[in-house]
């Protein structure tokens, strides 16, 4: 039997994504250099860690039906549903909240059903207990043979295609900062980076598993640690997707010194966390960060949280 053709060379991603420096009077100041990596250029429909992590996982499928997890607003969702359209494989999204059944779909949940994705509600403790043999026994009886992708692409699969990030920029800079919310792009990342160079994960949501979920996710992908990796929990603004008025003013400030639309949920974060860090004095003079810009802006409002950070 023939192998099937590369994911590569069907939907021709743009990598290695474009890296560029720009100058920001509040990072030249302290003599640090800030790169964008600009992974949200790969792909259209598959951005940034999207591609990256699915791109292995829908190999392994070879075709098979793929059913994964995710919130009413999840880019994994989305990208999964447009990867099964442009490929030609059924998907099945399973959506926190059995709420939702009965509503209106929301412009991100339309997307996943425009796409071919047979969408499936869940009450939250199902859905918290998604990974339970329990609930995923339902799930097969229920969609028969199908290939298992969890909740943000993240297992080790997603982590080894990660690794292709640090190589592409392995000797481009000291430090590699990426938002996260399950963990599988930093995992990843770190261990594709050479000797010397650090990767930094800033977290989105809170909770303080972040760490852990690393840990697990590199022992599953590598065999155990790999690179050098740290995080920084204090710029969650509240938790997943939510907003201050103060993150809102500078992702617009940002916009508008550096001509680039920031993503809210994930790209916002990075960017002040990176800015926060700088001015607080944590990178030596000299260094070099490059912040992943994992995706584009969508129509999703973020709610405002009174939680300080």
């Amino acid at each position: 039997m023939n192998s099937p053709p590369r994911l590569d060379a069907l939907l021709r991603p743009r990598v290695p994504s474009p890296l560029r420096e720009v100058r920001d009077e509040r990072f030249a100041r302290r003599g640090v250099g800030l790169l964008l990596k600009r992974d949200d250029l790969i792909h259209p429909d598959l951005p940034g860690n999207k591609w990256r992590k699915l791109a292995l996982n829908l190999e392994a499928a070879a075709g098979r039906a793929v059913l994964t997890f995710g919130g009413a607003y999840s880019n994994h969702l989305r990208a999964t549903a447009a990867a099964g359209r442009l490929l030609g494989f059924p998907t099945v999204g399973v959506v926190r909240g059995d709420e939702l059944a009965h509503r209106p779909l929301n412009p991100s949940l339309a997307r996943c059903a425009a796409d071919g994705m047979r969408l499936h509600f869940v009450d939250r403790t199902t859905y918290r207990a998604k990974a339970s043999s329990e609930v995923l026994e339902g799930l097969l009886s229920l969609f028969g043979d199908v290939e298992v992708i969890p909740e943000g692409g993240s297992n080790a699969l997603a982590a080894q295609g990660c690794t292709a990030l640090g190589r592409e920029l392995a000797g481009e800079c000291d430090v590699a900062a990426v938002a996260c919310g399950t963990g599988g792009t930093l995992a990843g990342l770190a261990a594709g980076l050479d000797p010397g160079q650090r990767a930094l994960g800033v977290p989105v949501l809170r909770g303080g598993f972040l760490g852990p979920a690393v840990e697990r996710l590199q022992r599953e992908a590598f065999g155990g640690p790999s690179g050098n990796w740290s995080l920084d929990e204090r710029f969650a603004f509240g938790g997943y997707a939510r907003s201050t008025p103060e993150l809102e003013a500078f992702a617009a400030d940002f916009e508008d010194r550096h001509g680039l639309p920031v993503e809210r949920v994930y790209v916002a974060k990075l960017l002040f966390a990176l800015t926060t860090l700088t001015e607080e004095g944590a990178f030596p003079p000299g260094t070099r960060v490059s912040a992943v810009i994992t995706g584009t802006p969508d129509a999703r409002p973020l709610q405002e949280s009174p939680v300080p950070r």
